[in-house]
């Protein structure tokens, strides 16, 4: 069986509300495309890629379908008083923060091309992520029950350097990841972040003590993303 095929896109910074209708248009695609083939089996079809995407976002903080909104700590005022907006959306999870210096990714992936389970493909995207903390000599690891990927998650000092939040219909997955680079992590102060009250959140560069190359922790996780889901970028 031939490796999955996915194409890459960096869209930069680029406010929430734009990438999400972007994310929406091309997970309508690939969702459509699939109840085309199943219900025209004999047409021929121009076959959709799947996409990885990373961008990042102006401060925004958005809620999961599961998530309470008491968990957002401003109100219309001290959201603006912060330059942050808000958006419920309609992805798994609770309140995260999105913001400059913060790797987002959106695989837009059709799962029936590498794998049907859920949960196998969280942890692979948590797999990316604690190998590219490890290329920095950071110990990245899971905390029982909870997505992401965290640092030292046996100890009371826990803390959280990547939310995960994911949608998947027809086994087409959006929404994703985010993973704190060098974000302004004083924005976290104003949510119980992931609805998690006792826990801290944490970048690679907090961790690290000095600088990190943005742009050289997204090529690594790139790599990463495609070395663990066995895939070839087009």
């Amino acid at each position: 069986m031939d490796s999955p095929l996915v194409h890459f896109e960096d869209w930069g910074l680029i406010a929430y509300q734009a990438a999400w209708d972007k994310q929406e248009t091309i997970f309508k695609q690939l969702v459509d495309q699939k109840f085309d083939q199943r219900i025209n089996p004999e047409k021929v079809h121009n076959k959709l890629l799947n996409q990885l995407i990373f961008c990042q976002h102006p401060p925004v903080y958005t809620l999961g379908k599961s998530g309470k909104l008491e968990n957002l700590l401003l109100d219309e005022i001290g959201l603006e008083k912060y330059g942050a907006s808000f958006f419920p959306i309609n992805r798994g999870g609770d309140i995260t923060f999105h913001g400059p210096g913060q790797l987002v990714g959106y695989p837009i992936f059709d799962l029936e091309q590498f794998f049907t389970d859920i949960h196998k493909y969280l942890r692979f995207l948590e797999e990316a992520i604690i190998s590219t903390l490890a290329h920095y000599g950071v110990l990245g690891g899971r905390y029982e029950g909870y997505t992401g990927v965290w640092i030292d998650p046996d100890k009371p000092s826990a803390r959280k350097i990547c939310a995960m939040g994911v949608r998947c219909s027809r086994w087409v997955t959006m929404h994703g990841f985010a993973f704190n680079v060098h974000t302004d992590l004083s924005y976290f102060n104003h949510i119980i972040p992931c609805g998690i009250d006792d826990k801290a959140v944490t970048s690679l560069e907090k961790e690290l003590g000095k600088k990190v190359d943005f742009n050289e922790v997204a090529q690594l996780l790139k790599t990463n993303i495609a070395k663990q889901f066995s895939f070839t970028y087009t």
